[in-house]
Order: C-alpha cells, then sequence, then structure tokens
C-alpha cells in the first residue's frame, strides 16, 4: 500500500527491505487467515502477488501489514504479507478513525482561523469606525 507523505517518516529507512523480507518470508502469499474480517476464504487467503486474485481476476498486490498499525514497530512478529483487499479491511477501523481525527483537526484548524480572522476584521472595522469618528467630530467644530 502506498505510504502517504506525511507518514513516511515514522518508517526506517530500510523499509522496503524489511516489506520484501516479510512477503518472501510469506512464499510472496498472502498471509491472511480471515483476521481482515472479509469473509471470503476459509482458512489463509490463496492471493498471490501479481497473479490474479481469486473471485475478482484483478492482479494481486502483496502488500506487508503492520498488525498493531505502528509503523515504526517492525518486529517480525507485528508484520503480515497482505494481499490488497485483505489489508484494506484489516485496516478498516483503523482508517475510518484517522479520518475521523483528521476531520476533527481540519475543523478545529477552520474554526481558530475563522476566530482570528473574525478578531482582525473586527479590529479593522473598529479602527476604521474611530478614525472615521475623530474625522467627523473634527468638522463639527
Amino acid at each position: 500500500m502506498p505510504i502517504r507523505a506525511e507518514e513516511r517518516a515514522r518508517y526506517p529507512e530500510d523499509w522496503d527491505t524489511i516489506s520484501a523480507q516479510t512477503k518472501h518470508r510469506a512464499g510472496w502469499r498472502c498471509e491472511c487467515e480471515g483476521e481482515c474480517g472479509r469473509g471470503t476464504h476459509e482458512g489463509r487467503c490463496p492471493n498471490l502477488h501479481h497473479l490474479p486474485a481469486y473471485g475478482t481476476g484483478s492482479r494481486v498486490v502483496l502488500t506487508t501489514a503492520h498488525l498493531n498499525h505502528t509503523p515504526e514497530d517492525c518486529r517480525p512478529e507485528n508484520l503480515k504479507a497482505m494481499c490488497q483487499g485483505c489489508h484494506l479491511h484489516y485496516d478498516k477501523e483503523h482508517h475510518a478513525e484517522t479520518r475521523r481525527r483528521r476531520t476533527e483537526l481540519v475543523e478545529e484548524a477552520r474554526r481558530e482561523n475563522k476566530a482570528r480572522y473574525d478578531a482582525e476584521v473586527t479590529a479593522v472595522f473598529s479602527a476604521a469606525r474611530r478614525a472615521n469618528n475623530a474625522r467627523t467630530q473634527g468638522d463639527t467644530r
């Protein structure tokens, strides 16, 4: 699975090697045994890297999943080779939580920016009103 640019720093420099070793250990076959929750296979998933996927016929891309969703944790027991379908399903809840947190952060930033903008606009209009009042009072004397 592609690594998001903002997450890349969380992976070790030798991630490509670690990932390839994980896939090699698995015989280039998906290691999912149903923990993905797809319910499409009993026992170990039959998908093999670069071959047609069972059921869909699409080309399988074998990925490396962090079972605890922590990219810094590259212990062999935390890594499992998974086809893209199993990996996406395995990470489904984690992705939803990440999306929810990201949305909350964006909304919070919008609220902060709006508050800052409103304060700046208020300050500008207040200064303009004071200047206008000073001019008006100066004209009437």
